[in-house]
């Protein structure tokens, strides 16, 4: 581009979450790639040094569900220093504070979002082609909706020590990444693992579902085989470690965790929730079983980790698949034609 564009991201965000984690992983990206931006966001939005020490400015408000004022004079007062080309708002309530002038909004919908809380818009983003079809069927004009991809940017990480969560070396070893709540379907990966003797689970995340998990794990008789990390920010580590990625969604408008382990060439296995049934190819890029369905996710399961030829098949489609669409590379030129043709 002739000049380097003026970004300013508006997000609310959760302390944890992925579309908070993808939106920090695109910023670095955008920023390396040379565009000049802006990040206001809450002050508790995880990963802000990070950000700083890239050279993202970062400045902050409260994003109150009442109380907007102060917010609505920090945006305004972003748009008087910066004066950007480009203000691109992160979901709904960064989007609520949408305001026209000379720059240009765009919407991002990683989810599937209601459209009236995006007003003022010139141009909106949807993660997969069939949230664009959803903001479509909403109102929004044809030519103003796009689909640009998450990615998955994974620096090169040791594996973690397993000994460190109590976990033999040589078993295998199966990662969910995931928020524990009851839409991402971890109870029945845990019912999956009751007829796998001798193979472990690792489950990283936080969420309402954190004391009731372990529970129900205590009650299957599987606690002994399963450890609860938290919430972590060495997801890339933790692929390295593991055998197999499990995604058990029971709903997933995309799910960045497919894309990560597609990167960290790990076979993939994912119930079919929208996302998924979207993006993975059964039997290629990865083994895709019904949603909420425990003999197929334990089938699955066992055949991944028992057959070598399959197993590589897997990833080595799922490397394919990441390697076409999903790359930081693939973003960065997704958004900079983006920018420039509407600003």
């Amino acid at each position: 581009m002739a000049k380097a564009m003026k970004v300013l991201h508006v997000m609310a965000g959760a302390p944890t979450g992925g579309a908070e984690t993808y939106c920090v992983d695109a910023l670095l990206t955008l920023q390396h790639a040379g565009l000049q931006q802006i990040l206001l966001t809450r002050p508790h939005t995880q990963r802000l040094a990070e950000l700083k020490n890239a050279g993202v400015e970062i400045r902050t408000a409260p994003f109150g569900k009442i109380f907007r004022d102060a917010t609505q004079r920090a945006v305004r007062q972003a748009i008087k220093d910066f004066q950007p080309d480009i203000i691109q708002y992160w979901m709904g309530r960064a989007a609520s504070y949408a305001v026209p002038g000379k720059h240009k909004n765009i919407g991002w919908f990683g989810g599937y979002y209601d459209l009236k809380r995006y007003p003022h818009m010139d141009a909106y983003v949807g993660v997969t082609y069939d949230l664009a079809r959803h903001i479509r069927a909403a109102g929004a004009p044809e030519g103003k909706v796009f689909t640009i991809h998450t990615i998955a940017d994974l620096p090169s990480a040791a594996p973690v020590s397993r000994a460190e969560f109590d976990t033999p070396e040589h078993a295998p070893l199966l990662l969910a990444l995931a928020r524990l709540h009851p839409k991402k379907g971890l109870d029945v990966l845990l019912r999956a693992l009751v007829d796998l003797p001798g193979v472990y689970c690792w489950i990283a995340g936080d969420g309402p579902l954190k004391h009731a998990l372990p529970k129900l794990a205590a009650q299957l008789g599987i606690a002994d085989r399963v450890r609860f990390l938290g919430w972590r920010n060495d997801r890339a580590a933790l692929l390295a470690t593991c055998d197999v990625c499990v995604f058990p969604s029971r709903y997933e408008p995309f799910g960045t965790v497919m894309i990560e382990a597609w990167a960290a060439s790990k076979p993939l296995i994912a119930a079919a929730a929208a996302g998924p049934a979207a993006y993975v190819k059964n039997e290629k890029n990865g083994l895709l079983v019904p949603v909420d369905d425990v003999d197929a996710l334990n089938y699955a399961i066992a055949r991944v980790i028992s057959d070598i030829d399959l197993c590589q098949r897997l990833i080595d489609g799922g490397w394919q698949s990441y390697q076409a669409q999903f790359t930081p590379a693939v973003m960065v030129t997704a958004y900079q034609d983006l920018y420039a043709a509407i600003a």
